[in-house]
């Protein structure tokens, strides 16, 4: 119920227009938002560089409505890569197709990724596509294993564990030597379509972070190297203290050195176990998301834990 709120929240475009003018608001966000703009956001990700941690910066924004708009969205991609690259932090990219116009029209959503994705060989970048909700699974992943086929190797994708179909999805994947990104993911979903219940996901999030992790002892892929911008190919996105602990355990039973995996975890969530997590020599990448459009990424974050809510509701009373 509680999550289910949030949820319908971040899709209401009266609760966006409301709750967008509301200061307080706009100051809550910022834990989980680091500014409006690339050099508040390269700023951020230079102190947790600082720490030792690597990070993947994100544009805020979703579902464009039109061709230009799209092509604006890819154009301030282009210019995040370069903001990367003129200042040296070690990050790389994350985008989401459907801010790049897969709702709009697959080619040009498809052409305005493959002009990432140049940029990115260019400049020694990583990009990593992200999952939306579970409409536009099946057209995302048309679309990464499309840029895949051109030749593209700096692509990575992400896969949900609460969807019943990610474990075919990411054998799939797997078998094309791709990099993965597992979350649980941060959508309502209907019960035909996603695992209802969180023991089920958390189970389920196990058993392909098991399956991502025995990938580089079948192939003998070992972890690259580029400033903190080329990922292995396992990285598991999660705080949860026990799917930690059962990653790191698979990890030493199958003798793979810590950075045969990558931690994800999110801006302004978690940061001690964030540090704590570096200092033992594990890699950690931060999910950095910056810009004005910080509404419907805010509300899942409210939905996802009820400790976020509280820190909304006690930003309402500050001077």
């Amino acid at each position: 119920m509680f999550r289910s709120v949030f949820i319908a929240l971040s899709h209401a475009g009266w609760a966006q227009r409301a709750i967008t003018h509301w200061g307080f608001a706009r100051r809550a966000a910022l834990r989980f938002v680091a500014g409006e703009t690339t050099e508040a956001a390269i700023e951020a990700i230079r102190q947790l560089n600082a720490h030792g941690i690597y990070a993947t910066l994100d544009h805020l924004g979703e579902n464009t409505t039109s061709n230009q708009a799209a092509c604006q969205a890819a154009d301030e991609v282009l210019s995040m890569l370069d903001a990367i690259d003129r200042s040296g932090v070690s990050a790389n990219v994350s985008i989401k197709l459907s801010q790049l116009g897969l709702t709009v029209s697959p080619e040009t959503c498809r052409q305005n990724l493959k002009r990432i994705l140049d940029r990115a060989c260019a400049l020694g970048n990583f990009i990593r596509v992200d999952m939306e909700d579970s409409n536009l699974t099946e057209a995302t992943l048309e679309v990464y294993f499309w840029a895949r086929q051109q030749g593209y190797e700096n692509l990575g994708i992400v896969i949900q564990a609460y969807l019943y179909r990610s474990e075919a999805d990411l054998h799939k994947i797997l078998g094309g030597h791709g990099k993965v990104r597992l979350c649980k993911g941060a959508y309502k979903e209907a019960a035909d379509a996603a695992f209802p219940k969180k023991a089920d996901v958390d189970a389920n999030y196990d058993r392909l972070a098991e399956l991502l992790l025995n990938d580089p002892v079948q192939t003998g892929l070992t972890p690259p190297e580029n400033q903190g911008r080329i990922p292995p190919v396992a990285a598991l996105a999660t705080h949860d203290n026990q799917r930690i602990r059962f990653a790191k355990a698979a990890q030493i039973r199958m003798g793979l050195p810590n950075d045969a995996l990558e931690f994800q975890m999110l801006y302004g969530i978690r940061r001690e176990l964030q540090e704590d997590l570096a200092k033992t020599g594990y890699p950690v990448r931060v999910y950095v998301p910056y810009g004005t459009a910080w509404y419907p990424y805010f509300m899942r974050r409210l939905a996802e834990r009820p400790a976020n809510v509280w820190f909304f509701i006690s930003n309402y009373f500050r001077p």
